[in-house]
């Protein structure tokens, strides 16, 4: 039964980017970290995973307690059987459950599917709909939440302003919780891209048609900007290669990426993947704007060691430019 805010499933001021590190802990310009995790499959203590990485980047317990977390995951259609477009559920729920043991007074999963309105039919075709169940996680449906508006303080885009669901702007975290893919308009989606499916389909179409016109670089830096999340959690377990993000194919990479700047964690991903960076439109410009940290050396990783976890993935058509793999 799906509900309009309103839950999917039912368990029973924004200001402009700011400079240098804006995502980094206390406001500290010092090196933002990256922690990457490995885990051989899904079955792993993935609880345990996400725990040690918030703790690696600097998160405590104390700093969630009574809070609300708002996580939004990658999850779109599932078609024929490719269960490597979504964000794993048993990461998910490994993430709902450390913030639960940390303290947090409310903690829900949101998501606003770019190509399907039918939320009911995707959370049980994903498997999303038996394992939220089980485990009593509020789901909603973002597509159809009510909205506040925002005022587009960033203008990459020319869009004036954004309707942005209530329940994610209140949120003390929101949480990016993207799959490890290639794209073939974007040439990645991570966790900045994955925050196209916080904005509503009822003002932004299915799939959100207005910000592909907008520009997809722009409206990335324009919205990464506006939700600001505090944490991003990237599921690289089982990535995706070639013509992502829906019709390429697995591609087991076996790591979990988590930082506190969304910049920092999709340029450490997209370094994973055997990709440049700084050739991709968006974190070119982050990097160039100060928005966030993208070169290696603004970035302090923590964990495994990147060279360890690396592995080319295919690149979309039209993307070769950004395979740097060579040079490792």
């Amino acid at each position: 039964m799906v509900h309009r805010r309103k839950l999917i499933l039912g368990a029973g001021a924004a200001t402009a980017c700011g400079l240098g590190g804006f995502w980094t802990l206390g406001g500290r310009r010092a090196r933002t970290r990256v922690f990457v995790g490995k885990a051989t499959s899904y079955d792993d203590d993935l609880e345990g995973l996400v725990r040690r990485g918030l703790s690696e980047i600097g998160y405590t317990p104390d700093q969630f307690k009574d809070r609300s977390v708002l996580i939004k995951p990658n999850l779109v259609d599932p078609i024929g059987t490719t269960p490597h477009a979504n964000t794993h559920p048993k990461l998910l729920c490994a993430a709902v459950e450390v913030f639960r043991r940390w303290g947090a007074g409310d903690v829900v999963v949101g998501e606003g599917q770019g190509l399907s309105r039918d939320s009911d039919q995707l959370l049980e075709a994903s498997s999303y709909g038996p394992f939220c169940r089980e485990r009593r996680i509020d789901v909603i449906d973002l597509n159809f939440a009510d909205v506040v508006a925002r005022a587009n303080r960033t203008k990459f885009t020319s869009l004036g302003r954004f309707y942005l669901p209530r329940v994610v702007a209140e949120a003390d975290f929101v949480v990016s919780m993207p799959k490890l893919k290639t794209h073939h308009w974007a040439g990645v989606t991570l966790a900045a891209k994955n925050l196209f499916g916080v904005l509503p389909g009822t003002y932004y179409g299915w799939p959100k048609n207005v910000l592909h016109w907008a520009g997809i670089h722009q409206s990335i830096l324009d919205i990464a900007c506006l939700v600001r999340p505090r944490i991003s959690i990237v599921d690289g377990i089982v990535g995706m290669e070639g013509d992502g993000p829906l019709l390429g194919t697995a591609k087991p990479l076996g790591a979990v990426v988590i930082g506190a700047d969304p910049f920092a964690v999709d340029a450490t991903a997209t370094r994973l993947m055997g990709m440049e960076p700084e050739r991709i439109a968006y974190l070119r410009e982050a990097a160039g704007r100060r928005l966030g940290a993208v070169s290696e050396g603004r970035i302090q990783q923590v964990g495994e060691r990147l060279a360890d976890s690396r592995s080319p993935f295919v690149i979309p058509r039209g993307f070769s430019s950004l395979n740097h793999a060579d040079s490792y």
